[in-house]
């Protein structure tokens, strides 16, 4: 079985080579850095691959609304690819910026597969400010793959504009509740749930993560590539910290799926 993994890369991404590394660290075999350009030209098939993972940053700028451009290239122009891909349970994980166009595509939450209406979004922070700094996660029971050798509650980095995560209704939430595609929530130190500033979007019911009704697509708005180390700590020096970093779990996750199963 193979781990090859896809980073999808365009203008205005800057976490692209922290999740390259992030992968090869957690033993992917091949880890392929690809402009969207190589897979709308389809120099690049992306049935190559068993994981896919589009990285955070400022797509396009994030003109028109965040990740808008990029998931409207994926979703039109890379449907029947998709299809396949997703047809085929392989694996998706997008960050920060990634998790803005899963939802814009309608990978997430993906109750059809690739939904048509616009289920959730990713509006302004509550704050009305860029928010940046490190916080706790609490990782719930789902169906995530991302998450299968769980870790209660991790500390990771955020840094977004738009990571308030709502839902159209509340009949959708609570789909997305029984589904159980609810990943992480932004917590305390000891895995309470709370407002501000622990909640540092104003999202609802705390979410800083979800996945799609089969599990294999994750889109998260905090950072596992950027804490994969203790060095990519900023305390490393003063606090005695685990050699590896919290990120860590959800690759390694990912890669011993892939090559496991796919």
């Amino acid at each position: 079985m193979h781990s090859k993994t896809l980073v999808i890369r365009t203008a205005g991404t800057n976490c692209d080579y922290e999740t390259v590394n992030a992968f090869k660290v957690c033993g992917a075999e091949q880890v392929d850095l690809v402009h969207i350009n190589s897979l709308l030209s389809k120099e690049v098939n992306i049935m190559n691959y068993q994981i896919v993972a589009i990285p955070g940053g400022f797509s396009y700028g994030d003109d028109v609304s965040a990740g808008k451009i990029l998931a409207n290239e994926i979703k039109y122009k890379l449907y029947d690819a998709l299809g396949k891909y997703i047809a085929a349970k392989r694996l998706i994980i997008g960050i920060c910026n990634g998790f803005q166009v899963l939802v814009r595509t309608g990978l997430l939450p993906g109750f059809e597969g690739v939904d048509e209406l616009e289920f959730t979004t990713l509006a302004h922070n509550v704050s009305g400010k860029f928010e940046a700094r490190w916080l706790h996660l609490r990782t719930e029971d789902s169906k995530c793959i991302f998450t299968r050798k769980n870790k209660p509650v991790i500390y990771l980095p955020i840094a977004h504009g738009e990571g308030n995560f709502v839902t159209l209704n509340k009949k959708v939430l609570d789909k997305i509740k029984a589904n159980k595609q609810i990943v992480f929530r932004y917590c305390d130190r000891k895995g309470k749930v709370i407002s501000f500033p622990e909640n540092p979007n104003g999202s609802q019911e705390a979410i800083a993560g979800i996945c799609n009704p089969d599990g294999n697509i994750l889109g998260l708005m905090p950072h596992p590539e950027r804490y994969m180390t203790r060095y990519n700590h900023p305390r490393w020096t003063r606090e005695d910290l685990p050699e590896e970093g919290d990120g860590v779990f959800i690759f390694r996750n990912a890669v011993e799926f892939a090559k496991k199963y796919l």
